[in-house]
């Protein structure tokens, strides 16, 4: 089977959540190119979000930051403002922000569940909502959520239980907007990582391939999903995780 070609990112503006370090950084620096438009969010590390962002732009990409904390309405509602003043057609959207409250069920505080919540799936809802003007004005265009290799597996989540919770919601919002918007030339698909490399603990059950993935292999599902190749591509959970979570 030939591999996709790496997607011509040339004249076309990319919004990527969580681009200031880990796997959000990997996807900002891959699409990098001459005549792209990279729009990086990030939460308020700004030191690390230039540093993308300068070195996107030594690679011939254009760009710029939004600073947004996700888990407030306003701020979202500010951020996707000036993405639609920056780029008034996308051709994709990358949500892949993220966070992970790593506690028992019973010490979360029900603040610290709301904003998890509003974080991992109501911002992936909002964003893509408000970016759909945008993503039709760009077509053929893309959404891509990452989600989690677990999500499609319902069960007690004892740990970490409002992130779990959410990669839920992902899934259901990735196929409820990939049939909103299938008629228009825009498809919606899900990336499930299992245990990367900047994976928070242990896995806690051996991995079947033997290694935690790399932000690598979210890439090459990644380049599939860009590529023209997957145009008929939506509703879809592209799961790399070595056989972790099965």
């Amino acid at each position: 089977m030939t591999r996709p070609a790496k997607p011509d990112a040339a004249m076309r503006a990319i919004l990527i959540t969580g681009a200031a370090g880990g796997l959000g950084r990997a996807i900002a620096l891959h699409l990098a190119a001459p005549g792209a438009t990279l729009l990086l969010h990030h939460r308020g590390e700004e030191g690390r979000a230039r540093a993308v962002l300068d070195a996107a732009r030594e690679r011939g990409a254009e760009g710029m930051l939004l600073r947004a904390d996700l888990a407030v309405l306003e701020e979202r509602e500010r951020m996707m403002d000036q993405a639609r003043d920056r780029a008034p057609a996308l051709a994709a959207l990358i949500n892949n922000a993220g966070s992970y409250l790593d506690l028992p069920l019973q010490e979360i505080s029900p603040r610290q569940w709301q904003a998890a919540l509003d974080v991992n799936c109501s911002a992936v809802f909002h964003l893509t909502q408000r970016a759909i003007p945008l993503l039709r004005a760009g077509a053929p265009a893309r959404v891509i959520n990452i989600g989690d290799s677990g999500a499609g597996r319902v069960a007690a989540r004892l740990q970490a239980t409002p992130y779990h919770v959410a990669k839920l919601g992902v899934s259901v919002l990735t196929r409820s907007f990939a049939k909103l918007l299938a008629g228009d030339g825009i498809t919606v698909n899900q990336i499930s990582p299992g245990f990367l490399e900047n994976s928070i603990g242990d896995p806690g059950s051996p991995i079947p391939a033997g290694r935690r993935g790399t932000f690598g292999d979210v890439i090459e599902a990644l380049d599939f999903l860009l590529s023209p190749q997957a145009g008929y591509v939506t509703g879809a959970d592209i799961v790399v995780s070595g056989g972790w979570n099965l």
